[in-house]
């Protein structure tokens, strides 16, 4: 697999915490703006550009995506972000709640990503990829990293890892208390011994950001027609990922609330779920599932534990026996009408990240009538599906810590 060197553009070491944000995708427009009041440098005047004006603007348009180049620009100019003077790789280190994860800041081949050898688990949207390509094309950058993985080997985790001995260029806890660390790797010789490493692997797994990736891969192409002297190796048919190995990463729970109870009365919907759900009091309030294949729910104040009931599906089908799909097949869309998660407003995911005490509280508020809690999705089952070339349900897994933006920037 190709692992390439670029020439990142970040931030300089007293501006990293100012700059470095949350992915554009987990903040409203609302608190991005409120952290630009606070903070003039973050870089969600760049992933976020329609906080730069003062009234609602289209988000999409051209004009609103282009002043988060101007922004980007002047961070240039005004020496906020610096270019590397040449191409380097980085390894880069997170810590968050007991967890470690080091891995590599680098640039992959959007070619590779339509050969599939880095490989998918997810459908994505058009209109997002759309929004996502116009966004790369107009500033003439990745803004913000695809979360990739490999399957680890120890000789090539220890290749990187002995870099976490040098001194870093950032070490710093943000405000969500996840601990940062990169270390810029320039020698010619040590990239070398790197790239030359992953040589060897045969696949690399998308982990999240699968629109940022296929929007790389459109952009590409957009690129390529409009060059009549495309060689293949330019910066664009390349985008930035962070990759780490496997077995360091960390899912959390990614969970559901369901508005109605699709007409039921309270006692008919129990009957329904107990049709396919051995249905109990839960344990404990509120309920964490423990293993696979049971599930938390909260519904009018109390707390039920559901274990799937043999037979309900296929276990041989490394989909088909997902939680998520288990939980969809046999109770959202049979008993709650929901069929198509995706589309249907009647259904809203919570990340684990939130706990289980928001699933409580948005049943509580009345917003919400039932709350569903899932045990989290494997690893190995992610790589299983994404080896078989076959799509997880929607919303199946949630990877904490998420990577930021604006810690470092690819330039086309």
């Amino acid at each position: 697999m190709i692992v390439r060197p670029f020439r990142g553009l970040r931030p300089r070491k007293d501006m990293i915490e100012k700059v470095a944000a949350k992915p554009y995708d987990v903040v409203t427009t609302e608190e991005a703006r409120k952290e630009a009041q606070k903070n003039p440098y973050t870089f969600y005047k760049v992933t976020r550009p329609e906080i730069n004006f003062q009234s609602k603007v289209d988000t999409h348009s051209d004009e609103v995506i282009l002043k988060g180049k101007e922004v980007l620009d002047q961070y240039q100019k005004d020496n906020v972000m610096i270019l590397e003077e040449k191409p380097a790789i980085y390894v880069y280190k997170e810590e968050w709640n007991g967890f470690s994860q080091i891995g590599i800041y680098a640039t992959f081949s959007t070619q590779e990503y339509r050969e599939g050898k880095i490989k998918k688990h997810e459908l994505t949207r058009k209109d997002k990829e759309d929004e996502r390509a116009k966004h790369v094309k107009l500033l003439k950058a990745h803004t913000g990293p695809v979360f990739l993985m490999y399957r680890s080997k120890p000789e090539l985790d220890e290749l990187i890892i002995k870099h976490t001995s040098k001194t870093p260029e950032y070490d710093y806890v943000d405000d969500t208390g996840i601990h940062h660390t990169l270390w810029v790797v320039k020698d010619e010789k040590e990239i070398n011994e790197i790239v030359d490493a992953f040589k060897s692997v045969n696949a690399f797994y998308i982990a999240d950001g699968h629109h940022r990736a296929a929007a790389a891969a459109r952009a590409a192409e957009e690129f390529a027609k409009e060059n009549p002297n495309h060689t293949g190796e330019e910066e664009y048919n390349f985008f930035l990922a962070v990759l780490f190995p496997h077995n360091q990463l960390n899912i959390l729970d990614y969970n559901r609330v369901v508005k109605d109870l699709n007409g039921l009365t309270e006692e008919e919907f129990l009957n329904k779920v107990s049709e396919k759900f051995i249905v109990e009091k839960a344990p404990k309030s509120p309920y964490k599932p423990e293993k696979k294949h049971e599930f938390g729910m909260y519904l009018n104040n109390k707390w039920y534990k559901l274990t799937a009931k043999e037979g309900t599906y296929n276990e041989n089908d490394v989909v088909s026996s997902l939680d998520v799909a288990i939980l969809q097949e046999n109770l959202l869309n049979p008993v709650l009408g929901i069929e198509n998660p995706r589309t249907n407003k009647r259904i809203d995911f919570v990340g684990g990240i939130k706990g289980m005490e928001e699933l409580q509280k948005l049943v509580d508020s009345g917003e919400f009538k039932v709350a569903f809690s899932l045990f989290p999705t494997s690893i190995e089952d992610l790589l299983q599906v994404a080896d078989e070339g076959k799509i997880m349900p929607p919303k199946s897994t949630w990877f904490e810590p998420k990577l930021k933006s604006g810690i470092l920037v690819h330039l086309i």
